[in-house]
């Protein structure tokens, strides 16, 4: 058995949970590494159904001691192993004796579904216990050491001593290197060493049983260098020189040299087991690949410029003028039932003109500081309605009825921008954001990255009289990119120079192998960032490699916090369940964002967080198809070189052609995953209206290429939405996505460049009307009447709750829950009444700061400190005189852990209730027959998301509890 199996390394709570209730047997354990504790770790314990975690804690000494109750006097240990043999004893302090260890997986256990975790359960009769050895006796050596080797011959009882000891001494590194997965091996080939030593007494020095641990130790291995292999040599032989008609044809790929790269002195070690030789020779090659691959393809390269006289990617940049003034714009438009009218915006002047066809009626101008509101109506898309100011009258509101929807958005674009440059504010209340994706397929890119960068093509798009309104932000993240860091950088922002005419300053580049992401902001705005973070994770082979992975950028703009995360997952149509991992290994293990929120949920440490990527996510089809290329724009039977299509393919491609996607977007794997809450819970997308961005055959975006040759194989790849951009951010913040789609022009990759633009709000730092000093301090209070939570868990812990926020100076924490509830298994219920919930009173007490505010809570058991849940409130619509309700998700680590409801309310003070309109709610909506509001409200909400929190295809949330399982808790059926 494996040494130290029941350590888990960092398993989140509700994979322990998962385990403990597989092995279903009082007194199963299992040790994870602790989330509220640096160094420390969590023992879960399983008893009459319910989970028990205790922390397990290190002293100044390193001493180890468990959290247990009061009364039971503190025990340390100087190993983890020595703590668990010690608490398989009663009357420790734990609810029962640790007695079934609950082992994490070897290499051949990861068949199971990876995407719930990295353990598995398996405990039985002498597991555990049985592995845990006494500590040396008094007298022998404290190393395991104390003792000659015996020969043949020797004592049976100094013969037995020896493995005892050794065993000893691995479990003592157990406890230093947790994280070795030969230890199981290892502990075994101790067990019989005997047998080496027989053999070494007798003038064999092959030791032949330490041969066989290690090479089946490394087995998984095999697999694993043979896929990385096979692409490095296909890509060597790629770059590898035209071989002559009178040079001899090369056999082998492998270097010659690799056969004598094993080192002298294993050679007589090794040649008694053939497997490890070889995989020690594949190792080599591999080593040697790595480290000349990169100089043959720049060898190569550079003779290809030389020979064919070609110039890397650049931009031919025109003489740029001083500046470059939004051109005066013109929509027609229908006034009334049959009016026709034309509509004039002067963004630099500040006015809208009114021009109606025929009639003789003058012009009407309109300046910009008379327009009151902007509403768009939501039952139809084309119609937006202004409400303007009159001297001496109430104001008028006029309906225009535009062609189409996008003209639409481009005149309320250009109204928007019109009152940002005319509101002679010091600092931005909205931005405007670019995120780009793209695989670009191990290939330089086209000369001009034009349509890409002003979001031009299919789908949602921008209408051409504002595509090339520069924006205040782009994050372009790519995947697959060859071309190097520097290189990259300078070629986007002379892209954008050329566009725009700005020169757009660098905040980020992060990098992890060809996975880039480049973050570039205007000039103005370079004062305004800050807390730049940046951030990277392996997901590759055995989460090593950095083929597949993430980057990540975090930084403060003014008072609003960014997150970009730009991934490449696991491809493969079947591999959805490593997709799913991916992202959990991501969301777990990036750094990003301010520290001192590190516990919570990478999800709610930003006000607005973006993912994008080469997600790989695939329809969920099973089609079979012989070697063709099918045709996107062909309605016949057969692919573009007679081979018959199967109809469920000829299907999908009809389905594109007609630009019904809805009927392909029902069986994406990313919605089908997000449906079920395994992926990006409550994260938005934008509806997509543009065809399958993978696979196209390169040089056109007329054929899909449904098949690609794998070392595994020949691959099918059903056309699917790979390239995605989605973004979660807190509630009651303002955020809309204006454009979503692709390009259909760039055709160098077997990609196409996906692009989406969003409109935020952001917040400044505050300054307050009254200063500090200047009279009785009045503050605001965040009162509580009630906090209800319900937790999928098995556990009956009493919890406290922590209170997170920047308007608090320091975190705060309620006493433990007054009520709980486990009657139905697998869930917990807790409430706190206000007695026990603190009375919050923010660093300010101004009404307009606090509507920019959200508290951050997390849900902590009172024995582990570890989190059950996090969840994030706004302030914004809780403020008043009366207590208002909220509900919402509990998440942790990436899932769905349960649901949080209660009352709370904001009191500010009288004095302290001013209030203005913000730029990005000057434009609302509305239904058809509303009519605007005769006043504002007293602290404006946001207006409501034009963009559904989920895709089309998955059903629209509950009114009740966030889960519908929660409903049991009131009586349901």
């Amino acid at each position: 058995m494996a040494a130290a199996r029941w350590y888990h390394r960092d398993i989140s709570q509700v994979v322990a949970e998962e385990l403990l209730a597989k092995a279903g047997r009082d007194g199963s354990f299992l040790v994870r590494d602790s989330e509220s504790v640096k160094g420390a770790y969590a023992l879960c314990l399983l008893f009459q159904r319910h989970v028990y975690t205790y922390r397990i804690l290190p002293d100044d000494e390193g001493l180890l001691s468990v959290q247990t109750i009061q009364g039971i006097q503190t025990k340390c240990f100087r190993t983890l192993p020595e703590l668990i043999g010690a608490y398989q004893h009663p009357n420790n302090g734990l609810v029962t004796p640790l007695l079934h260890a609950v082992h994490r997986p070897g290499p051949q256990d990861d068949s199971g579904e990876p995407g719930r975790g990295r353990g598995s359960c398996r405990a039985g009769p002498g597991e555990g216990p049985a592995e845990l050895l006494p500590v040396p006796a008094d007298g022998e050596d404290a190393r395991g050491w104390g003792h000659t080797v015996p020969c043949p011959g020797a004592a049976p009882s100094s013969r037995a001593h020896i493995p005892q000891q050794l065993h000893q001494r691995l479990q003592e590194q157990v406890h230093s290197s947790p994280a070795s997965d030969f230890m199981g091996f290892m502990a075994e080939f101790l067990t019989h060493h005997v047998h080496d030593l027989e053999a070494l007494c007798h003038g064999h020095p092959q030791l032949r049983h330490l041969s066989t641990a290690l090479a089946t130790a490394c087995r998984a291995l095999h697999s694993e260098i043979d896929f990385t292999l096979v692409g490095l040599e296909t890509l060597a032989r790629v770059f590898d020189p035209p071989v002559s008609p009178r040079s001899p044809a090369r056999e082998q790929v492998m270097p010659p040299c690799c056969s004598k790269m094993i080192h002298p002195p294993l050679q007589g070690f090794l040649s008694s087991d053939p497997d490890l030789e070889l995989l020690l020779n594949k190792i080599s090659a591999v080593n040697h690949l790595l480290s000349s691959l990169e100089k043959k393809v720049l060898k190569s390269l550079q003779e290809t410029v030389t020979r064919h006289n070609l110039a890397l990617p650049s931009v031919a940049v025109p003489p740029l003028p001083a500046a470059r003034p939004l051109a005066v714009q013109n929509f027609e438009v229908k006034v009334g039932k049959s009016q026709r009218a034309a509509l004039t915006v002067d963004v630099e002047a500040g006015t809208v003109t009114v021009t109606k066809r025929g009639g003789g009626s003058p012009e009407e101008v309109i300046p910009q500081d008379k327009i009151l509101q902007l509403i768009k109506f939501q039952s139809v898309q084309s119609k937006v309605r202004l409400v303007c100011a009159r001297e001496n009258q109430k104001s008028l509101s006029r309906d225009f009825i535009f062609p189409d929807a996008r003209k639409r958005e481009a005149f309320c674009q250009l109204l928007q921008l019109m009152r940002i440059q005319h509101s002679n504010l010091d600092e931005p209340e909205i931005i405007s954001v670019y995120v780009g994706t793209w695989n670009m397929g191990s290939t330089p890119p086209p000369r001009s990255l034009a349509s890409w960068l002003t979001s031009r093509g299919l789908g949602h798009t921008q209408d051409e009289t504002t595509a090339c309104i520069p924006h205040d932000i782009y994050v372009i993240g790519t995947q697959e990119n060859s071309l190097g860091d520097r290189e990259w950088v300078e070629f986007l922002c002379a892209s954008l120079k050329s566009l725009m005419a700005i020169d757009y300053r660098v905040v980020a580049l992060q990098c992890l192998w060809s996975i880039k992401m480049v973050v570039l902001v205007k000039p103005e705005h370079q004062r305004r960032i800050s807390h730049v973070h940046t951030s990277s994770v392996k997901t590759g082979i055995a989460n090593t490699l950095g083929n597949k992975g993430a980057v990540g950028v975090s930084f403060l703009f003014n008072g609003t916090s960014f997150g970009f995360v730009n991934c490449h997952l696991a491809s493969g149509s079947e591999k959805t369940h490593r997709r799913n991992q991916n992202y959990s290994d991501i969301l777990h293990s990036l750094a990003l964002g301010d520290k001192r929120l590190g516990g919570f949920d990478l999800t709610l440490r930003f006000t607005h967080l973006f993912w994008f990527g080469d997600l790989n996510y695939r329809l969920d089809m099973d089609v079979q198809v012989g070697p063709c290329r099918c045709q996107a724009g062909h309605s016949g039977e057969r692919g573009a070189r007679g081979v018959t299509v199967p109809s469920l393919a000829q299907d999908i491609l009809t389905h594109i052609v007609k630009k019904e996607f809805q009927a392909l977007l029902a069986v994406d794997q990313l919605n089908l995953e997000r449906e079920k809450n395994k992926v990006f819970l409550q994260f938005s997308e934008g509806d997509i209206s543009f065809p399958p961005t993978y696979r196209y055959e390169r040089g056109t975006r007329d054929t899909y290429v449904w098949q690609k040759s794998k070392p595994t194989g020949i691959r099918t790849n059903v056309p699917s939405w790979c390239d995605r951009i989605l973004w979660k951010s807190h509630p009651e913040t303002h955020v809309v996505c204006n454009s979503y789609g692709c390009t259909d022009d760039i055709v160098t990759s077997d990609h196409s460049p996906v692009f989406a633009t969003f409109e935020v709000g952001v917040t400044s730092q505050f300054v307050p009307k009254e200063a500090p000093g200047s009279g009785p301090e009045a503050l605001a209070c965040i009162e509580w009447e009630s906090i209800e939570v319900i937790l999928k868990t098995t556990s009956r812990s009493k919890c406290y709750i922590e209170f997170h926020s920047y308007c608090l100076e320091e975190v705060q924490r309620s006493g433990e829950n007054t009520f709980q509830n486990c009657d139905i298994p697998g869930f917990l219920k807790l409430g706190w009444s206000s007695k026990h919930l603190p009375v919050l009173n923010p660093i300010l007490p101004d009404l307009e700061y606090l509507g920019d505010q959200h508290l951050l809570l997390s849900f902590k058991g009172m024995e582990s400190c570890e989190s059950y849940g996090e969840c994030c409130l706004a302030l914004r619509s809780a403020i008043g005189s009366t207590a208002q309700q909220f509900e919402t998700f509990l998440f942790h680590r990436g899932e769905e852990t349960g649901s949080v409801r209660g009352w709370m309310r904001v009191r500010v003070p009288r004095g302290r209730c001013g209030t203005r309109e913000r730029l990005y709610e000057w434009i609302s909506f509305e239904e058809e027959d509303a009519e605007p509001a005769a006043e504002p409200p007293t602290c404006p909400k946001p207006p409501p998301q034009r963009l559904r929190s989920r895709p089309r295809s998955l059903p629209e949330p509950g009114t009740g509890y966030t889960n519908p399982a929660y409903f049991i808790f009131e009586g349901a059926p």
